[in-house]
């Protein structure tokens, strides 16, 4: 390994914010307690903790309440499906525990555009009298494209005054994995529309393993872990106090810096997207280029095995992806680029690079250097070129 570390791989995880750690520090030491307690000193953890899960609910517009504290945006997201007694629709572009949560249901899957959008008449054609529920995310984990949730909601509400009008008393919800989303886009529950909200605190610089889901007033769960009754005995458990603090302190650093932080990188990632794309004319940029989180670049460079390009960077000093952590993990094509058509000459060619807050633009012009290096490297040895 040459150089310090280029770390690009921030859609699987983010570093913890010094900030955040500090906020947590006192809750793994001094104030240990279980919340749970009768005492003087852990009744002051729980009010700790409770001020802490209305001000993380505070930043997307939702109340303390509202928000079950989970160990990470699976659980949240198998929470939020395992309440649905009917059909389910949900997109075949989903995070992995999406599609395994809705495979234990009645499910139809919607697929995508080449850009990797899901459309609301694409919904709306697999929908039927019994769906309950249409599980959709805010931004795709692997192209960062970013999907019309809003249309997506107000289609929903039109179903819903049909199903009215029919005398048709079924629910019908709107969840949303907004785990990618946070920190870079708006995420606000009223102006979404939805009804259900998945989010990670690992993906917003915050502590790993914790997670929320938000469900709209009325909305009814089905508790997945029970024991305990905490949660208000939706998710059982003796509470993570250091977890939700930290979980709070993410949230609301990420919030306030958004819009400053999405032109940063966004500038940085056009940098480095235009340079490959100049350097090699046949690369494909896949996944929708003008409504995608600002952060994200997935290129691919036909005929080139992606996974060496990982091998050969990683000795460089740079950390990137072929895709999601969860593919990666289980060496297989992806999912997703299957789903937008991708010819397994380019898929098996692309690159998944995550900018965030410690990318700069000197890091941007190595990585320039060193994936050009790479590829032109591959290309000569596999008699491309």
């Amino acid at each position: 390994m040459s150089g310090a570390l280029i770390y690009l791989d921030h859609a699987a995880a983010t570093p913890l914010d010094e900030k955040v750690l500090a906020a947590m520090q006192p809750y793994f030491s001094d104030a240990f307690f279980n919340p749970s307690s009768p005492y003087a000193a852990a009744i002051e953890v729980r009010k700790k903790y409770e001020s802490a899960k209305a001000a993380l609910a505070a930043t997307f517009g939702a109340k303390a309440d509202e928000i079950v504290i989970t160990a990470g945006a699976t659980e949240s997201i198998n929470l939020a499906i395992h309440s649905s007694s009917g059909h389910i629709v949900t997109s075949s572009i989903e995070h992995h525990a999406v599609l395994a949560a809705a495979a234990e249901h009645d499910y139809t899957l919607v697929q995508p555009t080449e850009k990797g959008s899901i459309t609301p008449d694409a919904v709306r054609a697999a929908l039927r009298p019994d769906t309950t529920l249409v599980s959709i995310q805010l931004a795709n984990n692997e192209l960062g494209t970013i999907q019309p949730l809003r249309d997506i909601a107000e289609m929903i509400r039109d179903e819903r005054a049909k199903r009215a009008e029919a005398g048709n008393n079924t629910p019908l919800l709107l969840h949303s994995d907004a785990s990618q989303g946070f920190g870079h886009i708006d995420v606000h529950v009223a102006r979404l529309g939805v009804d259900l909200l998945t989010l990670n605190a690992g993906k917003m610089y915050g502590p790993k393993a914790v997670g929320l889901l938000w469900a709209k007033p009325g909305v009814l769960l089905k508790a997945q872990i029970v024991g305990g009754g905490q949660e208000r005995g939706l998710r059982s458990g003796t509470e993570n106090v250091a977890g939700v603090i930290g979980f709070a302190k993410a949230a609301s650093l990420a919030d306030a810096h958004r819009r400053t932080e999405a032109e940063r990188l966004s500038g940085l990632r056009d940098t480095l997207q235009t340079a490959l794309v100049e350097a090699f004319p046949e690369a494909i940029v896949s996944g929708s280029t003008k409504k995608r989180l600002p952060n994200f670049l997935h290129i691919s460079f036909p005929g080139i095995d992606g996974e060496r390009l990982v091998f050969m960077l990683e000795t460089k000093g740079i950390c990137v992806a072929t895709g999601s952590a969860c593919a990666a993990n289980k060496g297989t094509r992806s999912h997703v680029l299957t789903a937008i058509g991708l010819a397994p000459e380019v898929a098996d060619g692309s690159l998944r690079i995550t900018l965030g807050r410690l990318t700069t633009p000197e890091q941007i012009d190595r990585v320039i250097q060193e994936i050009s290096s790479a590829v032109s490297a591959e290309q000569s040895r596999t008699n491309l070129s």
